[in-house]
């Protein structure tokens, strides 16, 4: 693990782009790249007026942007995208951190939940790389260090290994973009872009304060977001973490599907 004195210049000059950058995971990671002195250009739907982003912008004015963005409004989305390439002239890194969570039982569901789940943690990530990629393609790296090579970095969630009740509108979308890197992992390796998935369990954010359960592995935002900075660094496709709930949910996707049921049948409340 760094330690902050060795993170102090470990992504000097990295220009990174993190979508979803306002609250949870994602803020905590803007302040470690700032550390690091990265240049950090955030976006989020309010980053432009976020309080503590304003309070950033104060301390690192000359490595931190804001860019208001709405991942679902298609529209607005290439002039934006243009707007944020022009910051820093380009970027190393592009991290998408969107997510939405709506937790819904059979009484409870509502059609325009499932949309905005699936527009903001799956087609959101979509839309962007789309226009992403033959931005990437075209430029050069600015040194030969690995972390400076272009790389996509997507914060997905183990809950897509495999659908828990009350929570298929989350992991569904979060189920389909894991199957989406995999899909494209090679063929983008081969014209020099890294695409590296997170995969993590339970984090203390606004989004799991919906939950009345007991969340198995649950841990701060800071502890999440040192292992997405830790995965700049890595030749790995994917980080997976606690090891606690990735074994169970590992273990239930690889059972028979009626044994997988059986047990989850057992989370049911009236179970």
């Amino acid at each position: 693990m760094h330690t902050q004195a060795s993170k102090t210049s470990a992504c000097e000059g990295m220009r990174v782009w993190i979508v979803g950058g306002s609250e949870g995971i994602g803020f905590a990671l803007v302040k470690q790249l700032l550390e690091a002195q990265a240049l950090v250009l955030v976006s989020a739907r309010n980053a432009q007026s976020h309080l503590r982003l304003l309070d950033l912008l104060k301390r690192y004015p000359q490595q931190l942007h804001l860019l208001d963005l709405d991942v679902t409004q298609k529209a607005d989305l290439t002039a934006k995208i243009n707007q944020a390439w022009s910051i820093f002239g380009g970027f190393d890194t592009w991290i998408y951190n969107a997510g939405a969570y709506i937790p819904m039982t059979l009484e409870t569901w509502e059609r325009n939940a499932f949309e905005q789940m699936n527009a903001i943690n799956y087609l959101g990530a979509v839309y962007l790389m789309v226009e992403l990629l033959p931005k990437f393609r075209a430029q050069q790296p600015t040194t030969d260090s690995v972390i400076y090579r272009p790389q996509w970095l997507w914060n997905i969630s183990l809950a897509g290994d495999f659908g828990l009740p009350y929570g298929g509108g989350y992991s569904a979308p979060k189920a389909a973009l894991q199957n989406l890197a995999e899909s494209l992992q090679p063929e983008l390796k081969a014209a020099g872009i890294q695409l590296k998935v997170v995969n993590h369990g339970f984090v203390k954010t606004r989004l799991t304060a919906k939950n009345d359960f007991a969340m198995l592995g649950l841990m701060d935002a800071e502890v999440a977001a040192e292992q997405l900075y830790q995965a700049l660094f890595k030749n790995r496709f994917e980080t997976r973490f606690p090891w606690s709930l990735a074994w169970v949910l590992g273990v239930i996707k690889r059972l028979p599907k009626s044994w997988a049921l059986s047990l989850t049948r057992r989370m049911l409340k009236n179970a």
